[in-house]
């Protein structure tokens, strides 16, 4: 009698690990608790991989760490350089000669996959990106990132520039433990510029219950990965999903691992002989993944990009308009649904935050910490954060759309380009 009480939750946590039933993957997973990292699901999470586009979260790790030792501030101008300006898509395609706050380029960053904004990111941090990848791997190594090596802070392809899952999961906590405070930068559902308004291409936000972030990313080598967490009453999950076929996969994937660690509880725990932390995850010494052939290969017929809301465009594996339709039609009808908006669009703009007076927010070195100059001080809430639903910072009325603009499509990316 007590053996079957005790097994009771086990199977109880089987059958719904065996309800949300994570679809096949063509390339590396893990599942993690974010307060403690335990692992509670993994396959190949110690196989190298391109990282693409998540490399740009060591970009942000970095960056929060000059904040919070007063070397920038949200509002510190940093110029756009010609070599950021010519840095291939994704970008933001401002001009070379203007400026940008670094609350602007972190959005920038995380929403539209800007590979400019990473330079002009790297540049003012480090001075020049030479030094900002040192950066970046000095603070991987710390870390515990065994088995990373940046060479860029964008994550365009480089033969060179490789991960693991498990390192990306360790990276991932490292940034919701350490930099609470900045932790809604990843969560923004669209951004605004101009009249443009622009989807995050992380399609769990505003679409599973419960996604606060993180980054997707794709090139050609990488297929489609995700770094994402999402909560559910106090428990927080991490999920890293490298090499998926397209944009509409990586997010199903994230969602069923999610459903799994969180409806199955400890029974998983048990299933897998006691949860082991990430850290101990062994990485493996061989070369990288390289799905280029399956994503870019002469074999394919025809690229058609699917989207399952039509406001942004991605590379997709899919044949036909017939099956890209279908696939969305699957995705919608099991975890993945349009809920209602979690925050209002953020406008982006180059130049200078303004006051509520519409003075532009001036930023010095007090001592010794970059600092708002006293007139604007009173006007500039702690976080950048507050209030949320109006944007992180002060806005003029001007400032303020009277009405939303339809959401337009991304542009097409190029087959080695990534978002």
């Amino acid at each position: 009698m007590l053996a079957g009480f005790r097994l009771r939750p086990l199977l109880l946590g089987l059958f719904a690990a065996a309800a949300f039933a994570v679809p096949a993957a063509a390339g590396p997973y893990v599942l993690i608790e974010a307060d403690t990292g335990k692992v509670i699901l993994e396959q190949d999470a110690g196989r190298p991989w391109h990282p693409a586009s998540i490399t740009k979260l060591m970009t942000t790790y970095v960056t929060f760490k000059a904040l919070r030792e007063g070397k920038l501030h949200i509002y510190s101008l940093l110029p756009i350089s010609q070599f950021a300006a010519s840095t291939p898509p994704s970008k933001s395609g401002f001009p070379a000669g203007q400026t940008i706050t670094v609350d602007n380029a972190l959005k920038l960053l995380m929403v539209k996959s800007a590979n400019d904004m990473a330079v002009v990111l790297a540049e003012g941090v480090g001075g020049n990106v030479e030094n900002f990848v040192g950066l970046m791997n000095a603070n991987a190594q710390a870390l515990g990132m065994t088995a990373t090596r940046f060479k860029n802070p964008h994550g365009l392809p480089d033969d060179d520039q490789v991960t693991t899952a498990r390192d990306m999961a360790i990276l991932a906590r490292a940034l919701v433990k350490e930099f609470p405070e900045h932790e809604a930068y990843f969560r923004i559902p669209a951004i605004q510029i101009g009249k443009r308004l622009l989807r995050n291409y992380n399609r769990l936000i505003d679409r599973y219950p419960g996604a606060d972030g993180m980054k997707t990313g794709f090139i050609c080598s990488s297929g489609f990965n995700l770094v994402a967490s999402a909560h559910r009453g106090t428990q927080r999950l991490i999920a890293v999903v490298l090499g998926s076929h397209n944009a509409v996969a990586r997010a199903e994937q994230a969602a069923s691992l999610f459903e799994r660690g969180f409806q199955a509880g400890s029974g998983l725990e048990v299933l897998l002989g006691g949860a082991k932390n990430v850290s101990a995850i062994a990485n493996l010494a061989q070369d990288p993944g390289d799905m280029w052939e399956d994503m870019c290969g002469k074999h394919r017929k025809r690229r058609v990009a699917a989207s399952d809301s039509g406001d942004e465009i991605e590379d997709d594996e899919i044949e036909t308009p017939e099956d890209a339709l279908r696939a969305i039609k699957v995705n919608r009808a099991k975890l993945l649904t349009d809920l209602p908006p979690s925050m209002k669009p953020i406008r982006v703009h180059t130049g200078p935050e303004r006051d509520e007076k519409g003075r532009p927010i001036v930023v010095a070195k007090v001592n010794g910490r970059m600092e708002v100059l006293p007139y604007g001080q009173n006007r500039v809430a702690n976080s950048p954060f507050a209030p949320l639903p109006d944007g992180f910072g002060p806005q003029t009325k001007q400032e303020r759309p009277l009405r939303l603009p339809r959401i337009v499509p991304m542009p097409q990316q190029r087959p080695d380009t990534q978002s």
